[in-house]
């Protein structure tokens, strides 16, 4: 490990990786707003439409495992660097592509080389002390969410730039977002030091078992992840589930425009961004993790029975301001824990199981979100809202174990 001894000062590849994150986030993000009405031009349906993100976020679930323990073999810097250029050739074919099989081929291809984030978290473990961990992961998670606010601006500017050959418009957010992956390709070649130590990785052998869907599966059963795992998957199904909603929410609910959501995303992404960086360490430094967990994960339950309640917009913005405060706790918290948890040989997969069911998560939270908007554009929010109060309890529980052994 080749981490500072000051658990104030994080060393300079954590810099470096959180460089390559945030290029690769915003290059991940540019194509969100565009993706649906993208799907539009192919002639899908909407239920075809909403299969492109189905088949991305299961992609990455199988194949993030995979990436994380072949980081662990042969080390995180080339399987990093493969997996952004999948995402650039991925992109590429998304630019070009002229009938609808080649756009789904192109984003499964985008999940299956996906799981750059979690090698990205495995290296900033092996670079970073426990102690420094938890700020660590909050700056990281902070920053990768500067990029989900810088990513849709991107995306109006290249919607304003002239078509190449064979692309249309649209498609112009793919050209710009493999230009930028490749921008993070260069610099993890040319800027980042192998972080894995050499005598730690074995020899490359590929096996069945890589690519087994049990190894996750049975993952649960695991006396030290199996819950942090489970809570990943209940944690990122509930808010995908409000993610959906609150769209169509904002829009027909409360009449306001495309402009105003833009908005509320950037209301929520720079309040983010400051609690990571600015309120997870003094947090962690009075409480244990897991409790800052389970009460911020309870309080956003609560934001969630309270947003269809709103009786006017202003009161709405208050509410997605403090939400956007609170749910940036989550996911650097889990991260941190698992991390903690941990050995060098072991961190790469365990980060890629984790990645996994996040992945699973946010293929299965939407749909759960689209079902229950057929009831009724409330109901997503007084179901997720409960679930999530539930997933609060469910962490308490995982601190009370930890205080029994």
């Amino acid at each position: 490990m080749t981490s500072s001894s000051d658990p104030a000062k994080l060393p300079l590849q954590f810099w470096i990786i959180t460089s390559i994150a945030f290029i690769n986030a915003v290059s991940f993000t540019i194509i969100i707003p565009t993706l649906y009405p993208y799907a539009k031009q192919f002639g899908l349906s909407d239920f075809q439409a909403s299969l492109l993100t189905t088949g991305y976020a299961l992609s990455q679930f199988f194949a993030t495992p995979v990436l994380g323990r072949l980081s662990d073999r042969l080390g995180r810097r080339p399987i990093l660097i493969i997996s952004l250029l999948g995402t650039v050739f991925s992109n590429v074919l998304a630019s070009v592509a002229s009938v609808a099989w080649l756009l789904f081929l192109a984003r499964i291809l985008d999940g299956i080389t996906g799981g750059n984030n979690s090698i990205a978290q495995a290296t900033i473990s092996d670079v970073t002390d426990p102690s420094q961990r938890a700020k660590a992961f909050g700056i990281f998670g902070a920053t990768f969410r500067l990029g989900f606010i810088a990513g849709p601006a991107l995306s109006y500017l290249a919607l304003q730039l002239p078509t190449l050959p064979g692309v249309t418009n649209l498609g112009m957010c793919f050209v710009v977002s493999a230009v930028i992956a490749a921008i993070a390709t260069l610099l993890c070649f040319f800027a980042l030091p192998e972080s894995h130590p050499p005598e730690t990785c074995t020899p490359f052998k590929l096996t069945w078992a890589d690519f087994k869907l049990g190894k996750v599966i049975t993952s649960l059963s695991s006396p030290k992840f199996g819950r942090l795992f489970l809570l990943t998957f209940l944690s990122g199904s509930t808010f995908t589930i409000f993610a959906f909603a609150f769209q169509p929410f904002f829009i027909e609910v409360l009449g306001q425009n495309s402009k105003m959501l833009a908005v509320a995303f950037a209301i929520v992404g720079i309040l983010g961004f400051i609690a990571q960086v600015f309120g997870l360490d003094p947090l962690r430094k009075r409480f244990s993790l897991i409790k800052i967990l389970a009460i911020a994960l309870m309080l956003r339950g609560l934001l969630f029975l309270l947003m269809p309640a709103a009786p006017n917009l202003l009161v709405f913005f208050v509410l997605m301001g403090i939400f956007g405060a609170i749910n940036s706790f989550p996911m650097p918290i889990i991260d941190s824990l698992l991390s903690s948890k941990s050995n060098e040989k072991e961190q790469g997969e365990v980060l890629g199981i984790n990645a996994s069911y996040l992945s699973i998560s946010n293929a299965i939270g939407p749909a759960i979100g689209g079902l229950l908007v057929s009831f009724g554009y409330r109901v997503p929010f007084f179901v997720g809202g409960a679930l999530t109060l539930l997933t609060g309890w469910f962490a308490l529980s995982i601190q009370a174990r930890s205080d029994e052994e």
